[in-house]
């Protein structure tokens, strides 16, 4: 049996993301916009890219209509000037989506089916809230086949307190309170701005340009966060504080087989080792990442041991808590998310999955004693995506 074929991520870009509202950056810009706003920029990056050798542009969003809908794949690829023969398509897993289409997209390079691909996601979560014009199956309830309240993600992360009681709203709070702080480290460094693409904005104040990302929080403080208001439930455990802010934003990467890049000379950043999805109740839906992350361990022969960084997407602070609790990893283990994550820079639905991965792929770069990382995220109605991920940057010495 033929080996297969290695899919490589050779690049990805994102727009700073937004806080979504009639007061956030992109109050008045489409949600299509961004996403061909970062689709250029990725163009832009790989000037030994032939636009007519892509295969395929997939693009996610979770709530489809208007301006976020009408095929985004097809119609942004069209609107950010690639060649007409180059075909488009959009799909829909609410968190994960990105994560999916990358996965799905790699899935095709390593079948050889394609050669190379565009994977990325959007959402405007001002103009298109999650669950717009959603008319759920009354079958969900009526036959008790998901709570009421399992379509509401924060009463979800307020159960994961419930059913570990170790998960202490204190211990959010603090992981809340790093989240803020390692991002904003990581832009004092310069780590965050290096793969984002500025995007022209309009207000009424006039013209703008977003060059960073909106909603953080440097000043984010115990004593600060233990005085919010819990929204989810009276005399709760879930705040602002220790949950991600609806956003707006888009994401964008590029995929290749690993000899058609070195064909092309575009270098890889990460290698992509194993891909799994599970699914969990609706009501507990923050611990999907446990059992897609066990089926992507196994797949590639490695254990929890094996993976150097994490990139686990903030949906909550408990959500990540009871996934480090799991694997027995420590609340403030260097290895998970080093430079902060949703709590501080927002989760725009279905385009952060690649932000995770364009994060990771930054610290591959940085980090050469690290061979392995992982990027995980929960899913709304109970499901969970990882993707394990190698550094061709490894150089075999392992880090402290």
């Amino acid at each position: 049996m033929a080996a297969m074929r290695k899919v490589v991520f050779v690049d990805g870009v994102r727009t700073p993301f937004g806080r979504a509202g009639d007061k956030g950056m992109y109050a008045g810009t489409r949600a299509d916009d961004l996403a061909v706003k970062a689709l250029q920029g990725l163009i832009a990056r790989n000037p030994n890219l032939p636009l007519d050798r892509i295969d395929d542009v997939g693009i996610a969003a979770t709530t489809q209509q208007g301006d976020q809908g009408l095929t985004l794949g097809r119609t942004a690829a069209i609107l950010a000037g690639l060649p007409q023969t180059v075909p488009g398509f959009a799909l829909d897993r609410m968190c994960a989506g990105a994560m999916t289409v990358t996965s799905f997209l790699s899935a095709a390079i390593i079948a050889g089916q394609y050669d190379i691909a565009v994977a990325g996601g959007v959402e405007h979560m001002g103009r298109h809230p999650l669950g717009l014009d959603a008319d759920p199956n009354p079958r969900f309830i009526a036959e008790k086949l998901v709570s009421p309240d399992a379509l509401n993600m924060g009463v979800t992360a307020e159960r994961l307190h419930d059913r570990f009681p170790q998960l202490t709203k204190e211990r959010a709070d603090r992981f809340g309170m790093l989240s803020q702080h390692k991002v904003q480290a990581a832009y004092d460094r310069g780590d965050i701005q290096a793969d984002l693409i500025p995007v022209a904005t309009r207000s009424a104040a006039g013209w703008g340009l977003a060059t960073e990302d909106e909603g953080r929080r440097p000043e984010t403080s115990m004593e600060g966060l233990a005085g919010l208001k819990t929204p989810f439930r009276p005399h709760g455990r879930v705040t602002a504080g220790t949950s991600s802010p609806l956003t707006d934003g888009a994401t964008m990467s590029l995929l290749a087989g690993a000899d058609t890049a070195k064909e092309l000379g575009l270098a890889p950043k990460m290698r992509l080792v194993s891909f799994a999805y599970a699914g969990v109740q609706p009501e507990v839906m923050g611990l999907g990442p446990v059992p897609s992350t066990e089926k992507a361990l196994k797949k590639a022969g490695l254990t929890i041991s094996d993976i150097g960084i994490f990139e686990l997407n903030e949906a909550f602070a408990v959500q990540v808590l009871s996934f480090t609790d799991h694997f027995g990893i420590a609340d403030d283990d260097p290895r998970v998310n080093p430079w902060g994550g949703a709590i501080a820079l927002g989760h725009p639905l279905a385009a952060s999955g690649t932000r995770l991965m364009i994060q990771l792929a930054r610290q591959f770069e940085q980090r050469p004693d690290v061979r392995f990382g992982l990027t995980a995220m929960c899913v709304g109605l109970g499901q969970g995506g990882s993707m394990i991920w190698e550094n061709p940057h490894y150089n075999g010495k392992k880090g402290k």
